[in-house]
Formats: C-alpha cells, sequence, structure tokens
C-alpha cells in the first residue's frame, strides 16, 4: 500500500506527457486551421509546420498568409534540405512526389542546386528520366550522380539474389554427365553414389558423376522488351537494372529493347545501367507490335528464349497483328510473359482484353513487385508451371478470356 501514491503520481504524470504529445501531433497533421487548438509548439515543431504548409496548404496565399514554396530553385531547395533534417528518409520521398504531383516541380528538377538536395528514389529517377531530353547540360552532370546513386543501391539490393536464382536455377535446369573436375556437383553426386560407399575405406567410389552446365555456355536466351510510356516508368527503372544484372551472367544470353512508338535495343548499353536508362525516353505512345516484330528477330532458339514483355497492354498499334505475333512465339516455342507492371505497387492499370487473350494463348499475365522478379526468373528458367508459382508467391494472375 505504501507504493501506491508514487504508482498514482507516474500513472498521472504519464497520462499527462502523452496527452501532450497526441496534441502536438494533432496540432502538426491538422496544421494552420489547428492553431487555436492551445498547443504550444517548440521552434523546430514551427519549423516542420512551415514544412509541411509550404506543400500542403498551397493556397495560403488567397487567406493572405504565407506562401509555399514560391517559384524559385533556391527556396525549393532549402525545404528540401529541411524536409529531410526533420523527417525520414521514407517520409521525405513521399513528400517529394506529393511535391511533383500538386506543386508542379518538374521544371525545378532541371536546377543541379535542387538535385543535389533531393532523397533520390525510383520514382524521382523516372521523373528525371522524362526530363532527359530537355535538361540542359549544366543539369545533365548532376541528373547522372542521382540516377548513379539509386541505381547503385538497386543493384546492390537486387542483383545478388537475382544471381543467385539464376545461376541456381540453371545448375539444376542442365546436367552434365561428363564433366571437368571444375563442373562437378558435389552434393548431387555424392547423393547419386551413396550405395558405392566403401566401408573399409570409408569414401565413396563416384561411379556416376554429375556436373553443372559448361562454363561459358548460354544455356537460355532472355529478351527484355520494356514499354517505355509514361504510366511504365518505375517499371523501366527496375527493369533496365534487372538487365544488366542478367547481362553480367555468363550462362544466360540477354538482350534489352525499349519501345514507344520507336523501338531501340539497348543491348550493347548493358555493362552500364545508368546508359540504359539514359538511352531510354519516357513519356511517348506505345506500338506493342512494332516491339514484337524486333523481338522476333532476335529469337534462334525458340524452346530456350524466355521473352518477358513489360508493359500494360494498352496498345496505340496494329492490336490484331500483335496478337498474332505474340501467338506465333508461343506456337514456336517461347515462354512468354506479360509483366503488367515491375514496380512496388504490384496494382497496374493494364488492358484486361489483351492481358485474356494472351493468356488463353499460353501467356502468363501478372503484375510483379521487384523482390520477386528474381523467382520468377529462376522458375521461368526451371521451367516450371508459372501459373502455379505465382499462386504460391500471391500473385493473382490474369484469366483467360
Amino acid at each position: 500500500m505504501s507504493n501506491e501514491p508514487k504508482l498514482t503520481e507516474n500513472l498521472i504524470e504519464n497520462a499527462t506527457v502523452s496527452s501532450a504529445e497526441n496534441l502536438r501531433r494533432w496540432r502538426l497533421v491538422l496544421g494552420s486551421e489547428a492553431e487555436q487548438a492551445g498547443s504550444d509548439l517548440s521552434q523546430q515543431d514551427l519549423a516542420i509546420d512551415r514544412a509541411l504548409n509550404a506543400l500542403y496548404e498551397p493556397n495560403e496565399q488567397q487567406s493572405g498568409k504565407r506562401a509555399g514554396l514560391g517559384s524559385s530553385a533556391p527556396s525549393v531547395a532549402r525545404w528540401l534540405g529541411d524536409i529531410r533534417d526533420y523527417f525520414p528518409s521514407s517520409v521525405v520521398q513521399v513528400m517529394q512526389r506529393d511535391a511533383l504531383d500538386r506543386l508542379g516541380l518538374q521544371q525545378m528538377l532541371l536546377e543541379p542546386e535542387m538535385l543535389q538536395a533531393v532523397e533520390a528514389d525510383v520514382h524521382l529517377v523516372a521523373t528525371l528520366l522524362s526530363l532527359n531530353r530537355v535538361m540542359p547540360n549544366k543539369t545533365k552532370a548532376t541528373a547522372r550522380q542521382v540516377v548513379a546513386k539509386v541505381v547503385q543501391e538497386l543493384e546492390k539490393k537486387l542483383g545478388t539474389p537475382l544471381r543467385q536464382a539464376v545461376a541456381g536455377s540453371l545448375q539444376r535446369a542442365v546436367r552434365n554427365l561428363r564433366p571437368r573436375h571444375n563442373e562437378i556437383d558435389w552434393m548431387r553426386t555424392i547423393k547419386a553414389n551413396l550405395r558405392h560407399y566403401q566401408h573399409d575405406y570409408q569414401t565413396i567410389i563416384p561411379e556416376t558423376r554429375i556436373g553443372f552446365g559448361r562454363k561459358g555456355q548460354s544455356l537460355r536466351d532472355i529478351v527484355l522488351c520494356i514499354d517505355q510510356s509514361g504510366s511504365m516508368a518505375p517499371s523501366v527503372v527496375y527493369a533496365s537494372v534487372f538487365g544488366a544484372v542478367l547481362a553480367s551472367i555468363k550462362s544466360v544470353s540477354t538482350s534489352v529493347v525499349v519501345f514507344d512508338t520507336v523501338v531501340m535495343d539497348l543491348s550493347h548499353l548493358l555493362s552500364d545501367p545508368v546508359e540504359v536508362l539514359f538511352g531510354t525516353q519516357l513519356g511517348g505512345g506505345t506500338d506493342i507490335n512494332r516491339a514484337l516484330a524486333y523481338c522476333q528477330g532476335l529469337v534462334q532458339r525458340p524452346r530456350e528464349t524466355i521473352f518477358v514483355l513489360i508493359s500494360d497492354l494498352y496498345e496505340g498499334g496494329n492490336n490484331k497483328e500483335m496478337l498474332q505475333r505474340a501467338a506465333s512465339m508461343i506456337r514456336n516455342g517461347v515462354s512468354v510473359i506479360c509483366l503488367l507492371a515491375l514496380d512496388d505497387n504490384g496494382a497496374p492499370s493494364y488492358d484486361h482484353h489483351n492481358a485474356a487473350t494472351l493468356t488463353a494463348m499460353g501467356a502468363h499475365c501478372f503484375a510483379c513487385t521487384p523482390d520477386l522478379f528474381p523467382d520468377l526468373m529462376a522458375a521461368a528458367i526451371k521451367r516450371q508451371n508459372l501459373e502455379q508459382w505465382a499462386a504460391e508467391a500471391g500473385i493473382v494472375t490474369t484469366r483467360a478470356a
């Protein structure tokens, strides 16, 4: 009983602190409309409040209050620096995207001062690439640094899983029964020869040797065909990085083709994914039929080819001919995968009729997040049932028409 007053005092103190903190947070959430709520903000909280108001209360000018971000790059750069001080990186990226959408700051990205202040992410890279053609020379060097930083982070995060998944699937997909010493798969060889265990010598006689595929031998041909219309911008960034990673794996032959109404083969740039990205031109129309016509010419070994079309399937060209070309590739034995999106959202807008028609032909149509792409490629290389793989991965596939 002697501890009751102390316990009650602590509870009251904690409740008071919690109530004050809650009031502070609501004041920051509600903005200037809650100025009469009675919450006293610290100097730092006032600075945070100004940063939020600049973005989320852009109509303040109409009421005679302080304006938003203004029209000059230096003021925007200062604002970007402020939010990086006050908020974690994930929140900063959301606020930057909101600023681009709400306040039309694309033109500000043409200033080096602003680029140096931004928190770089995939969406920012996509915006920069869409501005590539109008970007002044003084800004391009800074833009390349921003893009290179994001690409490096993506490669670090996604490159190793993709290499491991592809290499492992190739090893399991191909049996080499006459391997050289450095090609022996020791685990499979030991398992296959357990019956030849010699008790006297405590060893196994490897009567049958099982090896990996020949090094340097291209076991699969992979073609990434990427729609670079504006709605596919984040997918273009991820696909370009994945293409460069696949190109570094000698056991597969990788081609990367991007298209809008014009088709560009960027395979010769795959040693540098930044160059691949700056070789794209986001925001054009869409002619999938023309892209498929070009890619058909790249297919030399249909049954060893995995064709990945990354597109929302909104065709601006000859839709009937596009479907006929896809059907021809499938009949010839090409494994056709249509990724309706390759981004973090996984909820794309797409042409449902084309997706259903392609599925009925034997293509596999679904959206895919970047973290699942390595497993997808591994499953495709091993010729697994991709519908079953997608179901196990929690991916909703398109139903046949």
